[in-house]
């Protein structure tokens, strides 16, 4: 029998290891800006927690061991001089782990219990088990000892501050192993179904055919490929709570959510070889939406945001996924997905247009995505030519929907709205050379050296030939060695870890080459995908990029990132094996 293969390797202080299904990683990583020495079980079920401190230790002093620590997606692992421990997963709630000649610590992360706090632990009655119930996840985190010998049990039904948990080890020459589950309150004794390699062997198989599925046009010229699989792989979660569907969280770090512009990106990705996952992640913010048709800002496994929105790039998205799509959508599925976006449109008209106003306008950066862009330096509740042009793109998505479904005086009504609105955007915002933003309350106009101000050119093909060629012109002013600065570097607000006032994102990268390309204008959207793609070669899948150093910035593990490097090299290949193939087309 051939052995799967073992997949790209990684470091987890930049990706976590997890899989596909699992609310918890293993990770140093315990929280923005927070790392340790040892790596945690993270649980990401109310928010980000570590729950266990997984600590190799020397079995003759019982010090830390020394050791290093490899990963590749079927298999972790601490190597030292004197032995090693693995770390594979059997099922998306239970790790397997295995040693020799190391011993392992288990700790209670928390070294606190209050009474609304910390995690207990206990012995339980009758097995070879012990339990940690943490009152932040609000989930049990049972320890198994399938073989070997338990030397210590600190803490057990111990209050306050204690050092809790279990070690195991073996003797010389020996081995032991322990399994570990998340679960919500009871269980049945865990049961060994495999042994361990048949877990990694069953572990690395199912990455390597998501792999096939997701990138089977990768090679040597796509290097990034396979990780960036790993990335949207490994961040998947099953439903639970507010999480109606499996969905891609935007990391298992700190940004453990789905934000309502992130999920599209994911969505695109996915569609040729996970269509019915990347369904999902397109609908799962829509399965949320309020009765103003307005999208959350955000959703987790225990809280759904509406303090803010995000921009309506769901018109391109869906157009682009249904091109995607290795088959059509359902009668049903575009009665619904129609009804869905009109209303999330009709908030767009009615709730974000003042009384009178031809273009919608955001109450704040964080409405737009782009949170601190200098564009809203000025002021927060503005009328921008980016959410003029997306919810152009939107509005002719629904006419065409209209027409499929038979619905022809709104096919009429949308292309009217689009019409309008498109020269609405042309008529009081472009000022001849850029365009400019608008104060919702003043009516005083100015203009920046963000991106922001040029992402009109996703409209593409629609835009007057003019106006595009302009706005190409001073999108290349952007481009850096590495990619698309969202501020201009000569700009005096430029800030090399400014967010959105100078580092380069991957979804501000994949509009901006969409719409390019359907422009004409496809050498410049070459360099950019080129650039963008070989920033991800370098440097992996962070939030975002220095864009004058490539340096990965926040967030290191970033699936909406990995999901616009599968787009552009898809893309890239498809084009090098067919000339005529377009990310578009």
């Amino acid at each position: 029998m051939t052995a799967a293969p073992s997949g790209p390797a990684f470091s987890v202080h930049d990706i976590p290891f997890s899989t596909y299904g699992s609310w918890f990683g293993i990770s140093p990583v315990l929280a923005e800006k927070t790392r340790s020495e040892d790596l945690h079980l993270v649980s990401h079920q109310n928010g980000m927690h570590a729950v266990l401190r997984l600590v190799p230790l020397d079995p003759a002093t019982g010090d830390r061991a020394d050791t290093r620590v490899e990963a590749t997606p079927g298999l972790l692992a601490w190597t030292g001089p004197t032995g090693r421990v693995d770390l594979a997963y059997e099922t998306p709630d239970t790790v397997r782990l295995r040693g020799g000649g190391l011993a392992l610590a288990l700790r209670a992360a928390a070294p606190t219990l209050t009474p609304f706090s910390g995690t207990y632990f206990y012995r339980e009655p009758g097995t070879d088990a012990y339990v940690l119930t943490s009152y932040e996840t609000g989930r049990r985190y049972r320890i198994t000892v399938l073989s070997g010998t338990v030397t210590e049990v600190p803490g057990a039904q111990a209050l306050g501050s204690a050092d809790r948990g279990v070690t195991v080890g073996a003797g010389a020459g020996g081995t032991w192993e322990v399994a570990v589950e998340e679960y919500e309150t009871a269980r049945r004794p865990y049961a060994s179904t495999a042994g361990f390699d048949q877990v990694v062997t069953a572990a690395r198989t199912a990455f390597a055919a998501f792999a096939d599925r997701v990138a089977p046009w990768r090679s040597a010229a796509t290097p990034a490929a396979e990780l960036a699989a790993y990335v949207l792989w490994s961040a998947t979660v099953r439903t639970r709570g507010f999480v109606t569907r499996p969905a891609v969280l935007m990391s298992k770090h700190w940004m453990d959510k789905v934000w309502s512009w992130d999920h599209c990106f994911n969505a695109l990705a996915l569609a040729p070889g996970a269509p019915d996952l990347a369904w999902d992640q397109f609908s799962l913010p829509f399965d949320h939406q309020d009765e103003a048709g307005a999208l959350p800002d955000s959703v987790t496994h225990s809280e759904v945001l509406h303090n803010f929105v995000k921009p309506p790039i769901h018109g391109w998205t869906l157009g682009l996924l249904r091109r995607r799509l290795p088959e059509p959508l359902t009668h049903g599925q575009l009665t619904e997905v129609y009804d869905r976006l009109s209303r999330w449109t009709d908030f767009w008209l009615t709730a974000r247009r003042a009384p009178g106003a031809a273009l919608p306008h955001y109450q704040h950066g964080n409405d737009s995505g782009w949170d601190n862009a200098t564009t809203f330096d000025p002021a927060r509740v503005v009328v921008t030519a980016d959410l003029a042009a997306f919810l152009t793109l939107q509005l002719r998505e629904l006419a065409s929907l209209a027409d499929e479904l038979g619905l022809p005086d709104d096919a009429r009504r949308w292309t009217r709205t689009a019409e309008e609105t498109q020269a609405a955007m042309l008529g009081d915002l472009w000022k001849g050379d850029r365009f400019a933003a608008r104060s919702a309350d003043t009516g005083e106009t100015w203009t920046s050296a963000s991106l922001l101000d040029l992402m009109p050119i996703a409209l593409g093909e629609h835009l007057p030939e003019t106006v595009g060629t302009v706005l190409a012109d001073r999108i290349g002013t952007h481009l850096t060695p590495y990619g698309l600065a969202t501020e201009q570097p000569d700009s005096p607000h430029y800030l090399p870890d400014g967010y959105w006032r100078g580092p380069i994102w991957a979804p501000a990268t994949v509009l901006v080459e969409d719409g390019l390309r359907r422009a004409g204008h496809h050498r410049l959207a070459d360099e950019i995908s080129t650039r963008f793609r070989a920033l991800c070669e370098t440097h992996g899948f962070a939030e975002n990029f220095d864009a004058l150093t490539g340096t990965g910035l926040r967030d290191r593990a970033y699936t909406w990132t990995a999901a616009a490097y599968l787009l552009l090299a898809e893309a890239h290949a498809l084009r090098h094996s067919s000339p005529t193939e377009r990310l578009t087309g």
